[in-house]
């Protein structure tokens, strides 16, 4: 049987890393110099507002739970006006949009400064990224390059949490088979973000994983009840009936806003082709229906299949499977291109290339008009899909008995 792994590199693969690491650390050198220039309004050159743009929304949250105004988060008027009277009449318009449960890490981050917040939260969710994909046993070279891919520098730009929900729903699904109460506590944590989560249902139900998911449904009751306490329980019938409704107005404003130039779903995609909220949500509701099965079909007992050869593609399926979401959630990507790379069926070592600098691109051709949305998560997830159904026909095949 061919070797599925690569165990020497060529002098070609290590010119192709070496040019994609300095494009890759220009344009993160670019971004964030933009990031930290401030005007003479105090505001960031490349995005317009505070240089720490989400996470002072998760900040000042907090800020307000801590001193008893948390119901100020869920009016978006008394919300803008408390934000500008912390950070200054420049400020433009931002929105609550987080669930409550949030709150929890939040508050203790307000107790700080933000700046040093911020500087916690960025390398803090990173750390745990780095902790997440440990269990995949990838190289050391293959880590670093996740942990400094451009989908972890535009979360850090953003102030955002995808390297925090990546490294939940990798580190849930890598050790979902060994440890199934730690991977649903994971899981159960992934709820600040749930539309993240939304195959992982599915993967603990085809696996037959009842602990897993009896833990998450525990650790998810555990963290709405102790939101409720922290902060009063009528938190959450706010967050339904006045940021849920917020969000999903957003979400299906008319096409362009400013902030579709980060957006990576079918849905998104859809709306960028020119489709109405209907069609696009019609369009949504089929390649979240092929993951779903996709991953049912994964994690189905007895296909002969590395454990992380189903982690990393239900990772980039999950890109697929929600409505919403942007650059900063594809962390996973660049976990499939890591794995990938060692792979003697893999794709050309051009096009990893491109795969791993993707946030970056996708962010100049959303810009320029050119709106290219879930392609490389999609082209990923086929190709690892088509491999592991391939091999696991030969296995099959292999196992039949002979007839003469």
């Amino acid at each position: 049987m061919q070797p599925s792994r690569i165990r020497r590199r060529s002098l070609f693969d290590v010119a192709i890393v070496t040019v994609v690491s300095i494009v890759g650390f220009c344009m993160a050198d670019f971004y964030l110099r933009r990031l930290w220039t401030i005007g003479p309004d105090g505001l960031s050159a490349l995005s317009k507002t505070l240089p720490y743009w989400d996470f002072s929304n998760l900040w000042a949250g907090g800020r307000m739970a801590l001193d008893g105004h948390v119901g100020t988060l869920f009016d978006v008027d008394a919300y803008r006006v408390a934000l500008r009277g912390m950070f200054g009449p420049n400020l433009p318009n931002q929105e609550w949009s987080y669930p409550p449960s949030i709150l929890l890490i939040g508050a203790p981050l307000a107790a700080l400064p933000i700046f040093p917040a911020y500087l916690v939260w960025t390398f803090g969710t990173v750390l745990c990224l780095w902790l997440a994909i440990r269990p995949l046993k990838l190289a050391g070279a293959a880590e670093l390059a996740i942990v400094l891919s451009p989908a972890v520098i535009w979360d850090a730009v953003f102030g955002q949490n995808g390297a925090l929900t990546s490294a939940l729903l990798i580190g849930g699904l890598a050790v979902a088979s060994r440890r199934p109460v730690l991977a649903g506590i994971l899981f159960g944590l992934l709820t600040i973000k749930p539309h993240l989560g939304v195959l992982v249902p599915f993967c603990l139900l085809a696996s037959r994983n009842w602990r897993a998911i009896v833990a998450a449904a525990g650790t998810a009751a555990l963290i709405v009840v102790a939101t409720g306490l922290s902060f009063g329980f009528d938190v959450w019938s706010l967050f339904y009936t006045q940021t849920r409704p917020l969000m999903t107005g957003i979400m299906e404003a008319p096409f362009p806003q400013h902030y579709h130039a980060n957006a990576m779903t079918v849905f998104f995609t859809a709306r960028a082709a020119g489709f109405g909220v209907p069609a696009a949500y019609g369009l949504q509701g089929i390649a979240t229906s092929a993951a779903i099965a996709a991953v049912t079909w994964l994690w189905w007992p007895g296909r002969d299949v590395e454990h992380r050869e189903r982690v990393v593609p239900t990772a980039v399926l999950a890109i697929l499977a929600t409505p919403y979401g942007y650059t900063y959630d594809t962390i996973s990507v660049a976990v499939a291109v890591a794995l990938l790379s060692t792979m003697v069926s893999r794709p050309p070592r051009l096009i990893l290339a491109i795969c791993w600098l993707y946030a970056f691109v996708a962010h100049i051709l959303n810009n320029a008009g050119f709106h290219i949305g879930v392609l490389v998560p999609s082209f990923l997830a086929a190709w690892m899909s088509f491999l592991i159904w391939a091999r696991s026909r030969e296995a099959e095949r292999r196992r039949a008995p002979c007839t003469t």
